[in-house]
């Protein structure tokens, strides 16, 4: 089953945010979905704690660099989906998920610095491809993004990835208070209705379509490979 690593050098960027939206959005759809919190900080693991997590979804806590392989291929064996809340550290136990990885997404703000620590972590998975021998499709994410305005930053960053022919995903995640409020109340966000959050409809709309460019990029992947073999 696929597996996906949320991976970022930098705190701060929106990679536990990106990786618990992915995971319920999936959940909401009908798929099995484990979330592997191998952050020290435990975000996911708080965030699980409170109601309304959906019955499909399960997180795993206390991944090691000695324990993460084994944890995500026992996931694999019983769900459709993987999400891997990586630390943001170059460590061993980063570079060991990243091994086992379908896709590996790299979060980043409109900063030209965040924009820097992407291209390390791109330089990571390539030693990574290296050591193990095969290709690692990864991607940018790019979060926090005003949904009326695109900076001029963010703009010259976009440009800097397209002329390195680094990938990155058409939907952003906009700044939006229901992406907040689910680690307030629990659960989903589908699951905010009624509890006075803004904007809910239209956030649940672009984590939907950020989810299907997700799953989209695994199926071309596939095919790839099949093509290939």
């Amino acid at each position: 089953m696929p597996v996906i690593t949320f991976s970022s050098p930098k705190g701060g960027a929106g990679k536990t945010t990106a990786a618990c939206i992915l995971a319920s959005m999936l959940a909401e759809q009908g798929a099995t979905v484990t979330i592997i919190d191998a952050d020290p900080n435990q975000f996911v693991q708080e965030w699980a704690q409170l109601p309304g997590l959906p019955a499909t979804l399960q997180v795993v806590g206390g991944a090691t660099e000695e324990t993460i392989m084994d944890k995500i291929e026992e996931a694999a064996s019983m769900t459709a989906f993987v999400i891997v809340d990586l630390e943001g550290l170059a460590s061993l136990m980063v570079s060991h998920a990243i091994s086992m990885s379908d896709l590996v997404v790299i979060p980043v703000q409109g900063s030209q610095f965040d924009a820097s620590q992407a291209a390390r972590q791109i330089g990571l998975i390539k030693r990574t491809e290296k050591r193990g021998g095969r290709a690692i499709p990864y991607t940018v994410l790019i979060t926090r993004t005003n949904p009326a305005i695109m900076p001029h930053t963010l703009k010259h960053i976009l440009q800097s990835f397209d002329e390195r022919a680094i990938p990155v995903l058409k939907t952003r995640l906009c700044d939006r208070e229901a992406y907040r409020a689910m680690f307030s109340y629990g659960g989903t966000l589908q699951g905010l209705a009624g509890k006075g959050v803004a904007n809910t409809t239209v956030a649940i709309n672009n984590a939907a379509e950020y989810a299907a460019e997700i799953v989209q990029r695994l199926r071309d992947k596939r095919e790839q490979a099949k093509e290939v073999a």
